[in-house]
Order: C-alpha cells, then sequence, then structure tokens
C-alpha cells in the first residue's frame, strides 16, 4: 500500500481547525499520535478513540476528501504554535524608510549636515529616500539639483546602494538608497586642529 502524504498550500491558520465535537463529517482519514496512518474510520469512532487516550481529535486538513485528522493534544499544540509564531515575529526584520528633503539653493552646510544623517541612517539598517524639491523658477533650472544629487550619489558609492536610480517624479527629483552589505559607516572628517594660544611674554 502506497504511503498517504498530506498536501496544503498554507498551513491552517489556528482559528480555522475545527477540533472534536466541531467536525460533522461523517467519515475522516485518521493519523494516530505517533503519526501513524489508521485509514478511513467514522468520524464517532475516532473522537471515541481520541477520548479513550485522553487526548483531541484535529482537523489539520480540511480540504483532503475525507478530511484528515489526527489525534493530539490540541492546548499543547496550540501552546507551542502561538510559542513559534511568536519567536518569528520578534526575528523578522522590519526595513524603516527615511527621507531627506533637499532644495537646489540649500547651502554647503545644511547639506554637510543632511549628508551626515543619511549616513546615520544607512548605519542603522534603514533606506533613505532623498527627494530634490523643486519650486518655481528652480523648475528652469534643474541641473543645479540634479548636480547635486550626482554628487550625492558619488558620496555614497561606497557605503549603500542605489536601489532606485534619480527619477523626476512631478517636482520632485528622488533616488532610494539602501544600505550595502558590509559596508562600514564614514567615519567622521576630523576638524582642523585650532592654533595654541601663545602666552604673553612676561
Amino acid at each position: 500500500m502506497l504511503p498517504f502524504f498530506v498536501f496544503w498550500r498554507d498551513p491552517p491558520r489556528m482559528e480555522d481547525l475545527r477540533v472534536n465535537q466541531r467536525i460533522k463529517i461523517r467519515e475522516v482519514r485518521l493519523i494516530s499520535a505517533t503519526g501513524e496512518q489508521v485509514g478511513i474510520i467514522a468520524t464517532p469512532d475516532a473522537l471515541r478513540m481520541a477520548e479513550e487516550q485522553g487526548l483531541d481529535l484535529v482537523e489539520i486538513s480540511p480540504t483532503a476528501r475525507p478530511p484528515v485528522c489526527k489525534l493530539m493534544d490540541y492546548g499543547k499544540y496550540k501552546y507551542e504554535s502561538e510559542k513559534r509564531e511568536k519567536e518569528a515575529r520578534k526575528k523578522q526584520h522590519v526595513v524603516v524608510t527615511k527621507e531627506i528633503k533637499l532644495r537646489p539653493k540649500i547651502d554647503r552646510h545644511d547639506l554637510s549636515i543632511k549628508i551626515k544623517h543619511i549616513h546615520e541612517f544607512l548605519a542603522e539598517g534603514c533606506k533613505v529616500r532623498v527627494n530634490m524639491q523643486f519650486r518655481g523658477r528652480e523648475m528652469a533650472h534643474q541641473e543645479i539639483g540634479r548636480d547635486m544629487v550626482d554628487k550625492l550619489m558619488a558620496e555614497f558609492v561606497e557605503s549603500a546602494v542605489i536601489e532606485q536610480a534619480p527619477k523626476m517624479e512631478g517636482n520632485t527629483l528622488g533616488m532610494l538608497l539602501s544600505s550595502k552589505a558590509g559596508a562600514k559607516p564614514a567615519a567622521a572628517k576630523p576638524e582642523a586642529a585650532k592654533p595654541e594660544a601663545t602666552k604673553p611674554a612676561e
């Protein structure tokens, strides 16, 4: 006799499982608590076996014909399933996208602060959307903003991946950066040494 295998597209959700008296169909394909194939038996007989063993009859594959049920401790199964789902959620890494807004006429100091923030966001594992916004007459001189964005791309060529190349949408030139695997955060540029004050001669 060929072994019977249970297939389903997605694992059944806890709230979708029918247990014990909620299983109304006439007969089921039963799997024992140890995973052995018992065969197709009447549902009342399967319920009686579950009660005799102090277990529950759980429908694990409702779309099969007949549905596949297993003898198990449903309370323990539910607890372990919820525990696994909780641990899986903890391991999920949610990528946050930060936005940096620029203007073509931004001064050098403000630009350096923006660049510093981009480095920090990338070091934290965030994606960064850089948006160069044009207003009024600035739309007639987009080359100024584009030149600035090109320089930004060169600044992050070693520490970031250009997920979305600079693209004009409406009055905004935007690009998307993400952290490059194994890239180290850029070190802050050392400040110029200040000249030591000379002590006046006595």
